[in-house]
């Protein structure tokens, strides 16, 4: 009887398996992704928003075990306050019904406004306000939410019963509008009670003390408008400063405490293009504000910037802002007709026209930064239009600031990819500037109090610091392996990071490859904290807190572990005092990012895990992870699908070198079987063994369990290169990962597909002027033609695309006259006869890396030759397309022929006749022709 029951098992285990159901496109709207997760500063409760096809968010508030309080659809956003007591959050109406209105015309100030929802944990009561523009708590203290209110439309019936009263008056009644501001409403959370603000432009509230500072156009004689200090404690405003009806107030700040106040007015009522801003500050105690810089009666003889934001120094001492030069204007007096529209590109200017362009903005608002000092009254310019780049340590605090420019070797960067400086400091309280070093490398970071200067150079691979008190340099790792062992560019390698500093600048803390180390930044002396070498076991600092400036000496570091060999990720407690530690939990899993609650004495923490089975949920623990509860269950509906298993596999490539990748097997995988296989690749992917990869409309790529679950095999190869060879270097890891599985006995050789978009896109269409193994390929963005690509523009940045080929990815190491042949050899376009695979290209006509033309290059040849292909291109869409609409396009027609060459499904009619312009948007094609009988 025995065996006949473990036969009868074993078919209803079968049975079940049959049952699952098959991913299909519309199944991948289906799938939640979680936003917004947070743990109260309490450490009892937890917040997450369930996001399904990027439309509505549900927000869930549950206990750190787990228990829901409170599900509420519609939601956006969400945030605990700082006592832990409420959470807040807006909504509004279905994203569908938004839609529906938009489609029926309803004008944009009549679609649904936010109602923002204040949730009591304490007694499961909600609280619901409408019409608002916005809300913020405040950051470090607790009892109010304060929210602007949008403007209402009076009903056409109101106004005609105040008809009378308005002609009686006479009285103009002000608007609530962006011109003359918005109501603010101050709300006492525990009391309901409000106070509101009338006509506000803008408002900052203290980070510790319970005041805010707001600016507003004034609501009659005896609230006028001006700069007001609100006190939350007595809910009065004291008066600061006056304005007439056309004064602006660009910048607002109030320092930490609450104690100060900061803003720019610009009290220009003139049509004059150049305004001169000046800089106000009030004391706590004081009358009123007063003006501390003006705008040319300042030692540096600029203007007080009304774009570079205002900041306090922590001790609230020094007042830090901008200065800038006087803006370069047009000429009002000439017509549209009589401007000169000419572009004139010069060769040695130190930026490329087209980067200029990009940064026109942004230039028209450049600023320097300065710094007024209220202790001795004294206006300290830091930055100047030659010296423009300022970094300064210890929040404000610190003695000196550094000081960069980079224009010198700006042309260079061109096409070198690396941007020295000329170093200067800044003496905070004198401004007295002294050199640092000329073209210095990696150089512009200061520890947090600010006594070095520290950075990592390529150019010698080397970490130093630099003494900002006794000018001392010291080269920290010089000669010693802290760069990228596995450096295959034709460049000068990356460092592998650093932790940071620990408490006092005492230690710098950097990686090597596995381990971290600590360096003396006075003397360079080391020492190895931890021993990850040996078992290829990576160690890396985990910040538990944002606000962290520097590493404990004392409380124990929480460390992430990462295993190079099995893919297993892990947490590690380290002690700094005893410098010992233990491995806390490590598994078959890729675990996420803790967040810490920052007020709970049994430190408690939210994370999430995953696998390629296991969808990245958020868990509940305290530091030991010794009894994790699991929080969210985002996606149960997945075990009702067949899904996939993800597997390492090995093999050596071509030139001898062992080569690891994953292998994407069907849920019900039988090995007797033979899968269509689709082989997809970027660079090194297997350190993502355990990574998720939930059901979505990707943007450039297929999606692995989606094809996993509809019979497909993926293969994922790591592509090792030498400089000079990227094409060859891909064709020699990735073809013997491929006959590597297929004697295996489980790959269909005769259906073997690719896909790849930009730099896997231009390795996709090399392997096809190289092999016939395919039977189709997705080439997305790629590049045939390097010779022309080099000249191109990355017209994202406006960067010239020299430094690519000549440095980085695509590891030519040199210009097309050092090396024409490697160009022409590592160039599609040269061999596109040779090509026998279908293509689908998808390249779109804004992409801001890969320029376009490069796709069309590649169509119309193969179309010359008439090899089959296909193009795709989503109008003014950038690299991949990101509208909604077109990446399930995209999706569904790369499912499409995908399913077409390797599974032998039927044709769909785009593929037969293409979707000629006059059906453009109207037609899409999806139809699936009729079978050919034979």
């Amino acid at each position: 009887m025995r065996p006949l029951l473990i036969l009868f098992i074993l078919c209803c285990t079968a049975a079940v398996k049959a049952q699952k159901k098959v991913l299909q496109q519309e199944d991948k709207a289906l799938w939640n992704r979680i936003r917004n997760n947070a743990i109260s500063n309490s450490g009892d409760h937890v917040l997450y928003a369930l996001e399904k096809g990027e439309k509505d968010q549900t927000i869930k508030i549950k206990t750190v075990k787990g228990n829901e309080l409170l599900s509420y659809e519609r939601s956006k956003g969400g945030e605990f306050t700082y006592d832990s007591k409420y959470v807040g959050f807006a909504v509004n109406a279905w994203t569908d019904s938004i839609t529906e209105m938009k489609r029926r015309k309803v004008k944009k100030e009549n679609l649904p406004k936010d109602t923002l929802v204040i949730y009591n944990i304490r007694n499961n009561r909600i609280t619901k306000i409408p019409n608002v523009k916005s809300y913020k708590f405040p950051e470090k203290w607790s009892g109010i939410v304060a929210y602007m209110l949008e403007p209402v439309e009076t009903p056409k019936d109101s106004i005609k019963s105040k008809e009378k009263d308005t002609l009686k008056t006479k009285n103009k009644v002000k608007k609530v509008s962006k011109d003359n501001g918005f109501h603010l409403v101050i709300r006492d959370l525990e009391k309901g009670v409000e106070d509101t603000l009338k006509y506000v432009h803008k408002y900052a509230m203290a980070k510790k003390g319970r005041y805010l500072t707001y600016a507003t156009s004034g609501e009659d004689s005896i609230t006028k408008g001006g700069v007001y200090y609100y006190d939350v404690n007595a809910a009065n405003s004291t008066f600061l400063f006056e304005s007439h009806e056309k004064t602006k107030y660009p910048q607002l700040a109030i320092s930490e405490s609450g104690k100060r106040v900061g803003f720019v007015v610009d009290a220009d009522s003139t049509k004059s293009l150049i305004k001169k801003p000046s800089l106000y500050a009030w004391n706590q105690g004081d009358n009123a504000a007063e003006q501390i810089v003006a705008s040319e009666e300042n030692p540096s003889k600029m203007l007080v910037s009304s774009d570079e934001s205002l900041r306090f120094s922590k001790s609230e001492e020094r007042l830090f802002f901008g200065v800038r030069t006087t803006p370069i204007v047009q000429d009002t007096t000439l017509l549209e007709e009589e401007i000169v529209n000419v572009e004139v590109w010069t060769y040695d200017e130190p930026r490329l026209y087209t980067v200029q362009e990009m940064g026109v903005k942004e230039d028209q608002k450049k600023a320097y930064l300065s710094l007024y000092d209220f202790k001795s009254n004294q206006f300290v310019q830091i930055a100047n239009p030659e010296y423009d780049l300022a970094r300064y340590g210890n929040e404000g605090n610190s003695t000196y600031a550094v000081i960069g420019n980079s224009t010198p070797y700006q042309l260079q960067s061109q096409w070198t990819a690396q941007l020295p400086m000329d170093l200067q400091k800044v003496d905070l309280k004198t401004g007295k500037r002294t050199a640092l070093g000329d073209k210095v490398y990696g150089g512009s970071s200061l520890s947090p109090e600010g006594k070095y200067l520290y950075g990592y150079s390529r150019k010698d691979s080397t970490w130093f610091t630099y003494n900002l008190e006794t000018l001392k340099y010291k080269a920290l790792t010089k000669d010693r392996q802290f760069y990228n062992e596995l450096h295959d560019y034709p460049d000068d390698p990356y460092s592998y990071g650093s932790a940071g500093w620990t408490e006092g600048d005492k230690a710098f803390l950097i990686y090597d490859r596995y381990d971290i180390w600590s360096f003396n930044p006075d003397t360079g002396a080391s020492e190895k904290l931890t021993n990850g070498r040996n078992e290829k076991l990576r160690y890396r600092y985990l910040k538990l807190n944002n606000e962290e400036r520097s590493i404990s000496n004392s409380d124990n570091w929480l460390l992430s572990t990462f295993n190079e060999e099995t893919k297993y990720d892990g947490f590690y407690s380290y002690n700094p005092k005893r410098k010992v530690g233990k491995q806390l939990i490590e598994g078959p899993y890729a675990y996420g990012r803790p967040l810490l609650a920052q007020e709970d004495k049994k430190q408690r923490l939210l994370f999430t895990r995953e696998s390629f089975t296991e969808f990245p949920n958020l868990w509940s623990s305290d530091l030991s992870f010794k009894s994790p509860n699991k929080i969210s269950e985002a996606n149960p509906q997945q075990s009702n699908y067949n899904w996939g298993t993800a597997e390492m596999v090995e093999w050596v490539s071509l030139d001898g070198k062992p080569l690891k990748g994953l292998l994407i097997k069907p849920e019900d995988f039988n090995p007797n079987k033979k899968y269509p296989m689709i082989v997809n690749f970027y660079e090194k992917s297997s350190d993502g063994l355990y990574r998720h990869r939930p059901p979505s409309y990707g943007r450039s790529t297929i999606n692995y369990s989606f094809y996993a679950s509809r019979g497909y095999l993926i293969f994922n190869p790591d592509v090792y290169y030498r400089d000079g060879y990227p094409g060859e270097s891909a064709f020699n890891c990735v073809i013997p990962g491929i006959t590597a599985l297929i004697d295996k006995g489980f790959v269909d050789k005769d259906n073997i597909g690719a896909q790849g978009h930009s730099w896997g896109g231009y390795q996709i269409a090399y392997l096809v002027t190289k092999t016939n193994i395919f039977k189709a390929v997705e080439s997305g963005a790629p590049v045939p033609n390097m010779i022309s690509a080099y000249g191109g523009i990355r017209w994202w940045t406006g960067l010239s695309r020299q430094f690519q080929y000549e440095h980085t990815q695509s590891r030519i190491g040199g210009t097309p006259w050092e090396y024409p042949q490697r160009y022409i050899e590592n160039s599609p376009i040269f061999n596109i006869d040779k090509i026998n695979t279908p293509l689908l290209i998808m390249h779109n006509d804004a992409d801001g890396h890969v320029p376009w033309y490069q796709g069309i290059e590649f169509f119309v040849s193969l179309r010359r030759l008439g090899k089959p292909a296909w193009f795709l291109n989503y109008n003014d869409e950038p690299h991949w397309p990101l509208k909604w609409q077109n990446r399930i396009d995209f999706n569904i027609r790369m499912a499409q022929f995908f399913d077409y060459y390797l599974k032998g499904d039927p044709k769909p009619i785009w593929m037969e006749r293409g979707v000629p312009a006059i059906e453009k948007g109207i037609n899409q094609g999806y139809e699936l022709m009729e079978p050919v009988e034979d």
